[in-house]
This record gives C-alpha cells, structure tokens and sequence, in this order.
C-alpha cells in the first residue's frame, strides 16, 4: 500500500490526515457547542464549563497544526482523479466543497486561537508553550472581530462537512463506486486525468470572501453596540461637580485571580471631584464609577451579571475619603459602595506635583466576599477572593 498518492488512489499519509481530521472535527465541534451552553452559577459549575473550553481549544490547536500539514501534503502531491468527470457540475461543486473545507479548517481554529489570545482568563489551551499569539495583541476590538470571524466560518465549516458526508454517502449508496473504498481502503479507481481547473479552488475563494464581509460587518455591529454611551441614569448619578482639581487622565484598572491565572480589567468610566490643599496635604476626593463600562478579559458578561456586579440593579459605584498625608505618601481614607455594600477602605498613594500638575498612582486590595460578590464561589478553586485595584490619574489645578 503506497504512501504517497497516485492518479488513481490516495496514498497512506492523505488517508491518514483525512481521518485525523474528521477525528478532531467531530470531538472539538460538539465539545464548543455544549460548554458554550453550560452554566456557570456555581464553582464547580464554571470549573467544568472552563475545562470543557480548555479541551476545545486545545483540539483546535491541534485540528490548525493538522489542517495545513494536509494543505500543504495535498497542494504538493498528486490528486486522484474523480471517477465521473463527465459529471461536471458534480465534480465542480465537490472540489469546491473540498476546498472551502481546506480554507474552514485554518480560519475556524486560527480566529479562536486569535480571540483567546486577544482577551486574558478562562479556560486556559492544555499545552506548555504560552497562551498568546504572534502580532495579536490584548484587545477588546481584535478579540470581537475575532470572535465574529470564529461564528461565521464555524458555520460554513459545518455546511462544508455536511456536503462533503453527503457526497460520500451519496456515491455509496447511490452510485456504488470506489470513492469511499479510495479513501477508507487506499483502493485504486478511475481514470488519470488531464490538470484539473482552478474553478473550484476561486470559487472556494468567493465564499470566503463573502464569509470575511459578514464577519466583518458583524463585528463592526458588535464594536458599535460596546461604543454605545450608558444608560441616561448611569451618567447622570456618574456627573461630578467641580473641585478644586481638574482630572485631565487617569486609568482605573484591577486584576482577579481565576482557574489560577491572573484576569485583568478595566473601569474606563469614572469621574473624580477633587479638592485637595497642596500646603497641609488634606483634601476629599468623590469618585463617582459606570459599572456598566467594566470589562474582564473573556469572561465580561459573568462580571456584570447578576452573580457578581450585577450591573444592571448596581449601575454606578462610588468612593468617598478624606486625603490625608502618611509620611512620604498619602491616604484616601473612606467608603466604598459597591453592588449596593459600603465598605471601609483605604487607599495609600503616592502624589508627584509639578507646579499646577499632580500625577498621582495607588493601589489596594479588595475582598470580593465583602461586597457580595460571587457569592456562589465559597473557594479560590475558581475565583480568588482578592481583587487588585490600581489607579492612576494626573490632575491640573483649577484658576
């Protein structure tokens, strides 16, 4: 039994990538489809959802190595003839199923891989060579498009899978030739024909290209809808009034721990009143934060729900304090509230001022089971209780 293929039969490396593939078609599609599904309202509930991710996305990694070892196998070696070319349109469409379903297996498992590595947390690929990719950088816009690119060529995936069965069956059971025995049993039929058009292959081409304007637009749709501005209420109870300090820049960002890696986020929508004298270094700060706006790598939506900050009846959060100096630095001493929980906190910071200009940095360290948050989540198995919050901000004096 040959392996290499021949004009009329596929050889044993094309048969064995074939099959190899099939195998990583029909274990990673089902795998996404039902822990997509899966709940998440429990510890052990997420766990399971997570691991389930974590096999699908290491089968898709596998099923990109396979797939353009096979791409590059089959463009490289001899293609076995079909056994009706005189059945043209036939012939053209099952080829350009073949190719669609060439082109479906890169894209498919390259735009997860991309949408992982856009995002941090969740579900993590099962293999010792790092969780990124290449010239993908952490971003909210790329890991939509990637996500969009992912849905709809996931589905022109399965239609490709779907025909190319179909045909098998079909020259089964109808015509009763060697076309499966060709690929089950490298058995030899046909007749060699002359070079094969390259119909098939743009044809393949055109559909993706339809495919890549869809995802696209269906990004561009998902891009708009985040841009949205919040809810009337939420900027109305986030206005400030003035102080005596004007934020001009500032980043409030924090960090949890989950399935045992660090997730970062954001609160990009916050504004801060600020009175503070520079002569005895005591002051007030109000910061008033859009709940709503938070971000967490892959996991967003979990975090605004209604098990953890639950946005939707806690729209705004806000902080309170008294500055005070601590030596070489200064502390922001007052109350949290959060998801309807006011808490006792104190921010240490350090302030740098230049003139009319302070530029200010802290951090601390939250509990979440102080504020009610993941209340189903008894353990750090799969959420730790620590939140790390950072805040950085520069600020200009007003006349």
């Amino acid at each position: 039994m040959p392996t290499r293929n021949t004009a009329t039969s596929y050889g044993r490396v094309s048969r064995t990538l074939h099959w190899l593939t099939a195998l990583l078609i029909f274990a990673a599609f089902p795998l996404g489809v039902v822990a997509n599904r899966l709940p998440y309202d429990t510890s052990e509930a997420l766990a399971f959802k997570a691991q389930l991710f974590s096999v699908h996305k290491t089968l898709g990694v596998a099923m990109f190595a396979v797939a353009m070892v096979r791409i590059l196998w089959a463009v490289t070696e001899t293609r076995p003839a079909p056994l009706h070319p005189q059945r043209r349109l036939e012939t053209l469409a099952a080829e350009t199923v073949h190719w669609a379903l060439y082109l479906s297996l890169v894209i498919v498992p390259l735009s997860g891989w991309a949408h992982h590595a856009a995002v941090a947390g969740f579900a993590p690929i099962l293999w010792p060579f790092g969780q990124g990719l290449p010239f993908v950088p952490k971003s909210e816009a790329v890991a939509g498009a990637a996500s969009a690119t992912h849905w709809l060529f996931t589905k022109i995936l399965f239609a490709a899978v779907a025909l190319h069965i179909a045909g098998a069956l079909k020259h089964a059971l109808v015509d009763r030739d060697l076309t499966l025995a060709r690929m089950t049993l490298g058995t030899a039929a046909g007749t060699p024909q002359a070079a094969r058009s390259a119909t098939p292959l743009v044809a393949a081409l055109a559909i993706f290209a339809a495919g890549a304007a869809g995802a696209w637009a269906i990004a561009g749709q998902t891009a708009g809808t985040a841009a949205q501005p919040a809810s009337p209420a939420s900027v109305a109870a986030a206005t400030a009034t003035a102080g005596t300090w004007q934020v001009t820049e500032g980043t409030l960002t924090f960090a949890v721990r989950q399935m045992g890696a660090d997730v970062p986020g954001t609160l990009p929508a916050w504004t801060a009143e600020i009175d503070f004298d520079p002569a005895t270094g005591t002051g007030q700060v109000r910061v008033a934060i859009d709940t709503t706006q938070l971000t967490l790598g892959s996991v967003t939506d979990q975090a605004r729900g209604p098990e953890f900050l639950d946005t939707a009846a806690h729209p705004t959060a806000s902080f309170t304090a008294a500055i005070a100096p601590q030596g070489d630095t200064f502390t922001a001493t007052g109350t949290l509230a959060l998801r309807g929980a006011e808490v006792p906190v104190t921010l240490p910071f350090t302030l740098v001022l230049t003139g009319d200009t302070a530029t200010m940095t802290g951090s601390l360290t939250l509990d979440r089971r102080d504020f009610g948050i993941g209340p189903s989540y008894p353990d750090e198995n799969t959420v730790g209780f620590a939140v790390q919050v950072n805040v950085a901000l520069t600020a200009s004096r007003r006349e």
